[in-house]
């Protein structure tokens, strides 16, 4: 086949605890990721050039190196070299950008997880999801994350998965303001610095509280699919940096608050705002009254709803 259309959603973080610092000047996280079903649409076709060719509909998208999607590519080729060479010559990106920008959300991660996906397909490689996921890593910590989706407990920086049972169906708010954007090192850093004195050690200490968030009350509720428990167990570690520091942030998040959300957090770093609702018909009365309240241009709001799948391919 000569192309490969690709559908690759955003993630939110259901819990995002900081442990402490790792010796390649990461941080020891453990997380529970959610893919959900707001999507970018990625097509990925060979061509004889012998270059990539990466283009997108969004202003703010870069089409260089800069961008993960670019880089997966040049990833492939150069685990492949022999294949791509003979067969590829080059390869055109288009995306097609639904996920907010700088968002907190795994855009990028996402677009560059397709793109593994496509070029495996693509080249008839016949890599698994495991191997696709160790190339993953290389290129970011959410990455790997993005290539299978589902519920996952995420540890080390992010690229440990162990996926958990997949939540479905539960329609959620997603808000973000279009000019605010929140540096994921900037947040890392200066928790670092205001809360560094309470990080984790040793390894015992981190597989201790691994095991604690394994058998605690967010699992829990994710098991028995109770939507209440797990909005009750949100919970985001970069929250207590992001909002001091972005108070329309903190505005947003106490709106979904006070128009009856169920629960309410930001996703990772931000600055991406998502409301858990009871029904659809809860989401966009929510939705609405949020927008009406705030009456800002700048805020962008989605109805959406959190999904099982990862990366899905289609023949072009």
């Amino acid at each position: 086949m000569s192309a490969y259309l690709l559908t690759a959603p955003a993630k939110i973080n259901l819990y995002l605890e900081i442990l402490g610092d790792r010796p390649d000047g990461f941080h020891e996280l453990v997380m529970v990721m959610q893919t959900i079903d707001l999507c970018d649409r990625i097509e990925v076709r060979q061509n004889r050039s012998g270059e990539i060719n990466l283009y997108c509909q969004h202003p703010e998208v870069p089409l260089t190196e800069n961008n993960i999607a670019y880089r997966a590519a040049q990833l492939m080729m150069g685990q492949f070299a022999d294949i791509y060479g003979e067969i590829a010559g080059g390869v055109d990106i288009t995306i097609e950008k639904n996920i907010p920008v700088a968002a907190g959300l795994a855009g990028g991660s996402t677009d560059g997880a397709a793109v593994l996906v496509g070029l495996n397909l693509l080249w008839d490689l016949g890599l698994t999801q495991p191997e696709l996921q160790e190339l993953a890593a290389a290129l970011g910590s959410d990455v790997p994350f993005c290539i299978g989706g589902g519920t996952a407990i995420a540890t080390g920086r992010g690229e440990i998965l162990d996926p958990i049972t997949d939540l479905d169906g539960i329609p959620i708010v997603l808000a973000k303001y279009r000019n605010i954007a929140v540096s994921t090192p900037w947040a890392y850093q200066t928790y670092r610095e205001q809360f560094g004195n309470g990080y984790i050690r040793d390894a015992a200490g981190w597989q201790t509280r691994m095991k604690q968030l394994h058998s605690g009350g967010l699992i829990q509720a994710i098991q028995k699919q109770d939507r209440q428990a797990i909005a009750k167990e949100l919970y985001n570690d970069l929250e207590k940096v992001v909002l001091p520091a972005f108070p329309k942030v903190q505005q947003l998040r106490d709106c979904f608050a006070n128009h009856g959300a169920i629960g309410t957090m930001m996703s990772g770093s931000g600055p991406s705002v998502f409301a858990i609702c009871e029904s659809r018909d809860q989401a966009e009365a929510l939705k609405h009254q949020v927008a009406q309240e705030l009456n800002d241009a700048d805020l962008e709001l989605w109805v959406t709803q959190i999904a099982s799948p990862g990366i899905q391919a289609e023949i072009r």
